[in-house]
């Protein structure tokens, strides 16, 4: 028997930001739209939507020189927490369609496609990501594109084959004829160093890719080549996987929003830039063992310092005085306005959280009162707590407060914690709803299940506001509905199992799984009555 591959869906949303402030301001639809980017949103343009494109403005251009190209350009500032939000709600809205989502940007990730259409059932890849376009644009207003293929880069340069809001699969049969004339610059991973070494073996596209020896490639590339001749052959096949590695660094960049010349005033801020940066160890429990302190001045010229730690560290007490010490090593010789500080952090240990017999457990407690103050702030509202520091930097520093979100992109290990915290933003259907949606067939639950069919009823009924998704370890399985026949002996070859719980279609070890503790108690009950 063949066997069967795993199929990897691309997501990526269209123009990202400036289609987010489309959303936001239904005004700016069919108008050419930027989003301006600097420190205070009319430098550069990070973000134009297609109609702007077509004028010839793209990310990277001044922003002047982007309203001489196109006069009736509207410029926009950017809103980074709406960004989050936004990117938030599509993969809460995805990840509803696959049992493994891989995040890599704000505003794309990938998805393990193999079993979706046919968990659904929908005749097809291109009928169910119809569906889910159609959820996204009706409830968050949003152009996604969408590939799909055997690999990561093969889904990726489908979706790029499509855009804007296209959906393109490349069939397994015919992905040599579709790479042949796709240029190497368009592979993720191939910047021009790489691809000038690559035209000097006369290679420009794919296709020529696939015309060299394994070998040539392999001696001169390693592993990269080899992946790379496998693609242009068509023969690259992969397992997508959610790698959560350790944090090996942190830190943070921040260009002022003016010029500062003084020297005391840009040090408060450098000293409420690294709090804010050390409230990460304690929600990733980490502690540091060096520092490193860069500072940009106003004709672009920077000093930069570092400094090792006897111990690892985690407190600000102990932190603040070293940040200090650099920060006036670098400016000592400097008469010029600071332009830009930043600060980072590497070398990561974990926080020992195990608490001592006879105390002495710093690091555990020093943690709880973290937890306690973000409890305090989720209740009463950002700042209602505020360190010494904070306040001596709005006192004498003010114009250089900015509550300006940072970062847009979430890591992967903060994820599936953020859109868990979420709250819906539209209502779901219950689970009785839900098995119609999955089975199609209402109530005909079948007396085979696990449980019987009657237990099942009664469970649903004790239990009608579960969401039947998103836990990893689930103590029961209802297995109303069941997969049986061809399907089921190849998953379960494959090392699957697909039981629908409660009408749900799950795989044991993944997330499309039913809320556990939950949904046992409902099976007591309904076992009792």
């Amino acid at each position: 028997m063949k066997a069967r591959h795993q199929r990897i869906l691309h997501v990526d949303g269209d123009s990202f930001f400036a289609s987010c402030e489309i959303a936001l301001d239904p005004k700016l639809k069919g108008k050419p739209v930027h989003v301006g980017g600097g420190r205070r949103g009319d430098g550069i343009v990070i973000a134009a939507n297609y109609i702007a494109k077509k004028y010839g403005i793209i990310t990277g251009m001044a922003c002047f020189e982007a309203k001489r190209k196109c006069p009736e350009t509207v410029l926009v500032r950017p809103h980074y927490d709406e960004y989050q939000r936004v990117s938030i709600e599509i993969f809460r809205r995805v990840r509803h369609y696959t049992p493994l989502l891989v995040p890599t940007s704000i505003d794309e990730g990938y998805l393990d496609f193999t079993d979706s259409p046919a968990v659904f059932r929908c005749r097809n890849a291109a009928e169910l990501v119809a569906r889910m376009k159609r959820e996204i644009t009706a409830e968050i207003g949003l152009p996604v594109s969408m590939g799909l293929g055997s690999s990561r880069w093969l889904a990726k340069l489908a979706t790029e084959h499509c855009k804007p809001d296209g959906f393109h699969e490349v069939p397994e049969d015919k992905e040599r004829e579709f790479l042949h004339d796709v240029p190497i610059q368009k592979l993720a991973g191939i910047a021009e160093r790489r691809a000038q070494s690559l035209r000097a073996l006369g290679v420009w596209t794919l296709g020529d890719i696939a015309q060299l020896p394994l070998g040539l490639l392999e001696k001169r590339y390693g592993f990269f080549g080899l992946e790379l001749w496998l693609l242009a052959n068509g023969q690259l096949r992969e397992r997508l996987s959610l790698a959560n590695k350790p944090r090996t660094c942190i830190g943070s960049a921040t260009t002022l929003p003016y010029d500062e010349p003084g020297y005391e005033s840009a040090l408060l801020f450098l000293l409420d830039q690294t709090e804010r940066v050390v409230t990460t160890f304690f929600r990733e429990d980490l502690k540091v063992r060096e520092m490193g302190m860069y500072v940009r001045f106003k004709d672009m010229s920077g000093r930069s310092e570092s400094v090792r730690f006897p111990a690892a560290q985690f407190e600000p007490r102990v932190i603040n005085p070293q940040v200090e010490r650099l920060f006036r090593q670098l400016v000592a010789c400097e008469t010029q306005p600071i332009r830009q500080v930043c600060i980072h952090f590497w070398n990561m240990q974990p926080l020992d959280l195990q608490p001592k017999l006879f105390g002495g457990d710093g690091e555990f407690r020093r943690r709880e009162l973290h937890h306690a103050l973000e409890e305090i702030e989720a209740r009463y509202g950002r700042r209602s707590v505020k360190t010494g520091t904070r306040l001596l930097l709005e006192k004498q520093g003010a114009h250089l407060v900015s509550e300006k979100a940072k970062c847009p992109f979430i890591p992967q290990r903060e994820m599936a914690i953020k859109m868990d915290k979420v709250p819906e933003a539209h209502a779901r259907p219950d689970l009785r709803g839900r098995i119609e949606a999955a089975g199609g067939r209402g109530s005909r639950l079948r007396g085979r299940s696990r449980f019987g069919a009657a237990k099942a009823r009664r469970a649903i009924a004790a239990a009608p506001h579960l969401g039947p998704f998103h836990q990893k370890t689930p103590e029961v399985f209802v297995a109303a509905n069941p997969i049986r026949g061809p399907v089921a002996r190849r998953e379960q070859a494959r090392g699957y199992s697909f039981p629908f719980v409660l009408g749900t279609p799950c795989t044991r070890g993944s997330r499309w799984q039913a809320r556990s503790s939950a949904f046992a108690n409902a099976l007591k009950t309904a076992s009792t009555t």
